[in-house]
């Protein structure tokens, strides 16, 4: 597994996309993943530190996964199939661990609220990674 740190967003309006971008935690290359306006609005409020009055949908999922006893350990995006992310929550319970299938675009905004690390698989970065961005 490849720690994964969250190296810019990007807007772009012609195309309309919005792409989260990866660096490798202790490497060069990049992972662009595209994502919806909702998720990036939920990332981009938690880098800024605006706190809603009310929870937003990822701030409601954290509490959740807390008041259930568990604790979001980190995030894995570890599949690319038909130009698709997957990406896994791994969850401690008090029973053991439990995997929960994600996209990666909530799993970062999760992730992010929770401030646990992203990782992705060698097999992923090293089919959609790149050196620049």
């Amino acid at each position: 597994m490849i720690e994964l740190v969250l190296n810019k967003i990007k807007i772009d309006e012609m195309r309309n996309e919005q792409v989260i971008v990866f660096r490798e935690k202790d490497g060069t290359r990049y992972l662009p993943v595209v994502i919806g306006i909702a998720e990036v609005n939920s990332i981009k409020m938690k880098l800024s530190g605006i706190k809603p009055p009310r929870p937003m949908t990822h701030d409601l999922l954290l509490q959740t996964i807390e008041q259930l006893g568990a604790r979001l350990e980190r995030v894995v995006i570890d599949k690319l199939q038909n130009n698709t992310f997957y990406a896994k929550l791994q969850l401690k319970i008090p029973q053991g661990e439990v995997l929960v299938d994600a996209r990666p675009s909530d799993s970062v905004a999760l992730a992010l609220r929770a401030e646990v690390p992203v990782y992705v698989t060698e097999e992923v970065l090293g089919e959609a990674g790149v050196h620049e961005f």
